[in-house]
């Protein structure tokens, strides 16, 4: 294939690279911000979708956000493309931060905060031991319940910046083509206007004579 590197890149440097992209966070936020302007549907279902994957991106699932926002967007009438989109929040950057705040928050609600619960710490002990039945009370149930409150919040500001912002963008777009449309019928009237097309046969009759 051409244009395809010759070594291909090892998996720490695949994961530097989502940690640390070559050309700077400020280049991929603009690229996602277009990729998303540009989705079709209307305004409403493209924010909708971006909120829902932005739900699932904070409940603690990884690896099955989008197949929890998939269905929920097109149950809920949004954009499933942008539900997809909305769960890159929960990245490699955003995970550790998500991970230990929404299950303060869980441990919180569920009354537990300074009890004798397990702690954030005890993830690698319980992961490695593979005993899922024990991860639900101490680490699942707490990160799914706090994940709800910051989730949620997230999402609605998200679906209002996302709904004002396509519109903003669409206007801007109708706008600058009823523009240009007006432009160019404003060049042919000029150009073809009736004193040009009645002076044509005059002026080939002085080039007869």
């Amino acid at each position: 294939m051409p244009f395809r590197r010759r070594k291909a890149p090892t998996f720490r440097e695949k994961l530097y690279r989502a940690i640390f992209p070559p050309k700077g966070f400020r280049r991929v936020l603009g690229y996602y911000r277009l990729k998303i302007l540009r989705i079709g549907g209307s305004p409403h279902a493209v924010a909708a979708g971006l909120a829902i994957g932005m739900v699932s991106a904070w409940t603690p699932f990884l690896g099955f956000h989008i197949l929890f926002a998939i269905p929920f967007a097109w149950v809920l009438g949004g954009s499933m493309v942008a539900a997809a989109l909305g769960t890159a929040f929960a990245n490699p950057v955003t995970c550790p931060i998500i991970w230990p705040l929404t299950w303060e928050i869980g441990q919180f609600i569920l009354g537990r905060a300074g009890g004798g619960a397990a702690r954030p710490a005890d993830l690698a002990a319980l992961f490695s031991q593979l005993k899922l039945s024990e991860l639900w009370d101490p680490i699942l149930e707490p990160m799914l319940i706090g994940s709800l409150p910051p989730g949620l919040f997230c999402g609605l500001l998200v679906y209002v910046a996302t709904y004002f912002a396509i519109r903003s963008f669409r206007n801007s777009q109708t706008e600058r083509r009823l523009a240009r449309r007006s432009e160019y019928q404003q060049a042919y009237e000029r150009e073809y206007q009736p004193g040009n097309l009645t002076a044509q046969p005059a002026d080939r009759k002085s080039v007869d004579a």
